[in-house]
């Protein structure tokens, strides 16, 4: 079972990419995150055709995530639907795809420390949080898929001192990262590749793909009865080349069936 992740920073702009991608590479389950498009506006019958099902929750020109599908999507769930406020943004959405609850997530960026879309990344990760220990438990097939908008480690930028003082990788939002892993998910990254240098967004400025300055801000998170079946994972670079990429390349992750 092959499933992956994209921060496609517009549908619209790249759904040319994502087909062939989807038709080149199979994955049995996509993530998307930013797909900048309104429920009403996203594909649902071009996916279709190419064999996914697929659930949006999106809101116009911002944010916006999505699942498809080839091996069934069942019980899809917009946003945290705990019984507080809906979410300002279209940041989260839930399925069933096969034997495994899936999310696909667009952590808020935080943008700058003072500002106070830190204190709502920082909130939402509490909240992120909250649910898995009031809804989920560690012991079944879960993943939480996308754009966390955080490098969990030094080795996950490409010059750490660049960063001081900067969201990504500051300590609260890091700390907030680990405690979600330690309510039991794994970056499933870190499973097959141990070496620094490894990442999943280039700046489309200064040249930083060529020159790899990257992030690894794309993770896949598991729990152990997922994590145990990983084969393979692996950041495709080769989607961030060629005409009108996204700033990120797709992460996806080969499963074996035990």
């Amino acid at each position: 079972m092959r499933i992956a992740t994209w921060n496609v920073n517009s549908l619209n702009a790249r759904m040319p990419r994502v087909e062939a991608w989807l038709a080149d590479v199979s994955p049995d389950v996509l993530c998307l995150q930013e797909t900048k498009l309104a429920d009403v506006a996203f594909p649902h019958e071009e996916f279709a055709a190419l064999g996914y099902e697929s659930v949006h929750h999106g809101q116009g020109r911002w944010n916006g995530v999505a699942i498809l599908s080839r091996v069934g999507l069942t019980d899809p769930v917009a946003g945290f639907r705990d019984g507080g406020a809906p979410d300002a943004d279209a940041r989260l959405v839930w399925a069933t795809c096969g034997d495994i609850r899936i999310a696909s997530a667009y952590v808020p960026n935080g943008r700058s420390l003072d500002d106070d879309h830190y204190r709502y990344k920082l909130d939402w990760l509490a909240r992120l949080l909250a649910v898995l220990e009031s809804s989920h438990v560690p012991d079944a097939p879960l993943m939480i898929l996308g754009d966390w908008n955080i490098a969990p480690a030094d080795r996950d930028v490409w010059d750490p001192s660049q960063f001081i003082g900067a969201t990504h990788t500051s300590g609260p939002e890091r700390t907030a990262l680990a405690a979600i892993e330690a309510w039991g998910l794994t970056d499933v990254f870190r499973l097959c590749h141990d070496e620094a240098g490894l990442y999943s967004w280039w700046d489309y400025r200064g040249g930083n793909f060529h020159r790899r300055r990257g992030m690894r801000i794309d993770l896949i998170e598991a729990t152990s009865p997922v994590a145990e079946r990983v084969d393979y994972v692996v950041v495709d670079r080769n989607a961030r080349k060629g005409e009108r990429p996204s700033d990120h390349a797709p992460v996806l992750v080969d499963l074996n069936g035990h």
